[in-house]
């Protein structure tokens, strides 16, 4: 089979074009992410620190440098060993040990361990976070930027699974677990199952000059004995090590006994967490805004592990705190006691992530998605219960990558990107009409006219004969009508099926720019990237960030 040549020059060279569409014109998303994005000043109660300009960070990061309280070089040691663990490289131990200064803060993002990477906006999120850290260090506030890989999170299904563009489709692959433990994910740890996995994408991915690379990286990461969730983060080393970007797993004993401090503290306020999260919730009810994650009266911030690796969530009671995988109930002194000498079997739920994540380290900005943004309205409750500033937070880079071969079908068909938000067929149906199958759709408006001419001598029949045929003859139209459009979406079909390379071309366009209803970034993988322009891609994303656009950028590459 030939090889394609992805040319990466012309990206090279800066002819990048982007532009950048309103989140309020993208289907499906919230009143609360469309009024951040757009007027953080109106919900300040729910982000005090929510940031305008890179000058509000900066203030941001004296606070934090002023309010650090662990040992720099501790910290650094455990980031030091975890890192070297996965071979981040150079550039990561220099970041590393910048963070020994006590000036330096950091910039981070984070995300669940998905196979292969997760889809896309796993980069996206981590090229943001480098973005804003070399900005807050080029106006003088020397900052690193940190990535939490969420291994502690026990829903394996949620990550087992990764679509990634190949030659002729999308290709969804799942990895098979026999073990059906709720486990964390970090501890998976991978079999034979993975290979069977490569085995199988390899062959449908576009064979170019990068795709032996693209597979390497992936083989590289991927191996059986390896855990899920450090193989995670060897694969993004191995893309993002070279920017300098410090990896965590939480799952880490020396970060687990330096956070137990703070999920201590957690446990002995955890009523009170659970009250002001739920006032929260009422003020976000009242503001006409969701909540993100429903907090009840037995909330309890943190999870248990049991001695069989079982990640447990832990319930409060009358009597205490009640672990059910287990049936049994300890009291708050007994919880934050076990904290203090086993901090490795506790671990932070969504509300407390980011709390326990920015006692940690000296965090100035957080960069997330949508549901993020949400869950910090809730959780800001969390960092004033415990006494701390709630962290600014500010949403990544959201993109769609549009390649050539995209860009030729909108082009040849008279579409526009806006178009694959609207319904698939309603598409289907104007490009039929105005290039494909222009006869057919002249044909079936002349027979409607036509129908309609004739209904209508009736209809003045009716009207001077018996008004009540008039209304019957009324009905019986709409359904002949109907009838007829019923024909024209079936002809149209059949026009879109004999034109085999426009049928296509166009669900290619839909799977791969707005698959399933959703924005590419949500589904897609960037395997499928890095196999047809090479790890270079990486390096043109990054690029083409701006910090201060709020919107969806579509990148036509």
């Amino acid at each position: 089979m030939t090889e394609e040549s992805a040319c990466p020059s012309l990206v090279a060279s800066g002819s990048l074009r982007v532009e950048s569409i309103p989140f309020s014109r993208i289907p499906d998303q919230s009143k609360l992410f469309i009024t951040y994005q757009t007027d953080r000043q109106s919900l300040r109660r729910f982000y005090p620190n929510a940031p305008d300009t890179l000058d509000d960070i900066v203030r941001f990061a004296k606070q934090v440098t002023a309010a650090y309280v662990l040992d720099r070089n501790e910290v650094a040691d455990a980031l030091a060993a975890l890192n070297n663990g996965i071979q981040a490289g150079e550039r990561v131990a220099a970041a590393i040990e910048r963070l020994r200064d006590p000036a330096t803060v950091a910039v981070f993002t984070g995300q669940q361990s998905g196979l292969f990477g997760g889809p896309l906006y796993t980069i996206f999120k981590a090229l943001t976070a480098i973005k804003a850290a070399a900005e807050l260090t080029r106006t003088g506030t020397p900052t690193v930027a940190m990535f939490w890989a969420a291994t502690e999170d026990h829903d394996f299904d949620e990550v087992a699974s990764v679509t990634i563009a190949g030659r002729d489709a999308p290709v969804r692959l799942t990895y098979l677990n026999e073990d059906a433990k709720e486990t964390p994910v970090g501890k998976h740890i991978l079999t034979s199952e993975i290979e069977r996995l490569l085995a199988e994408l390899e062959p449908d991915l576009q064979p170019t000059e990068f795709t032996r690379e693209a597979i390497a990286q992936l083989r590289d990461s991927w191996t059986p004995g390896e855990g899920f969730g450090r193989a995670f983060l060897r694969q993004l080393a191995k893309q993002l090590g070279c920017f300098g970007m410090i990896f965590v797993d939480p799952q880490d004993a020396a970060l687990k006994r330096l956070s137990a401090p703070i999920m201590g503290l957690a446990a002995e306020n955890a009523a009170r967490i659970t009250s002001e999260i739920q006032k929260r919730d009422l003020a976000l009810s009242e503001a006409g805004l969701h909540r993100q994650v429903l907090v009840e009266d037995d909330y309890f911030p943190l999870f248990w592990e049991t001695e069989d690796g079982i990640r447990t969530p832990l319930r409060l009671t009358r009597d205490g705190v009640r672990a059910r995988a287990i049936n049994r109930t300890f009291s708050i002194e007994e919880i934050v006691k076990a904290i203090a000498e086993e901090p490795h079997r506790f671990s932070a739920g969504v509300m407390l992530r980011a709390v326990v994540q920015d006692f940690l380290f000296p965090t100035a900005l957080y960069v997330g998605g949508a549901a993020e943004i949400a869950y910090f309205a809730q959780s800001g409750a969390a960092y004033e219960v415990l006494g701390r500033p709630a962290t600014p937070i500010m949403h990544r880079q959201s993109f769609t990558m549009v390649e050539p071969r995209h860009q030729r079908t909108l082009d040849a068909y008279g579409l526009t990107f806006d178009d694959v938000f609207e319904d698939r067929e309603a598409v289907m149906a104007r490009v039929v009409e105005k290039v494909i199958g222009k006869d057919a759709a002249r044909l079936f408006a002349e027979v409607e006219e036509e129908v309609n001419i004739e209904l209508r001598k009736l209809d003045e029949y009716f009207a001077a004969v018996d008004p009540t045929l008039a209304a019957n003859l009324a009905t019986r139209r709409r359904k002949i009508l109907y009838h007829i459009a019923a024909l024209r979406t079936k002809a149209y079909h059949s026009e879109i099926r004999r034109n085999a390379d426009a049928d296509r071309r166009l669900r290619r366009v839909f799977d791969e720019l707005y698959p399933a209803g959703a924005l590419q970034e949500r589904t897609l993988n960037i395997v499928g990237l890095i196999d047809r322009y090479g790890i270079d891609v990486i390096d043109w994303i990054y690029s083409a960030i701006d910090l201060d656009d709020r919107g969806h950028r579509v990148v036509y590459l």
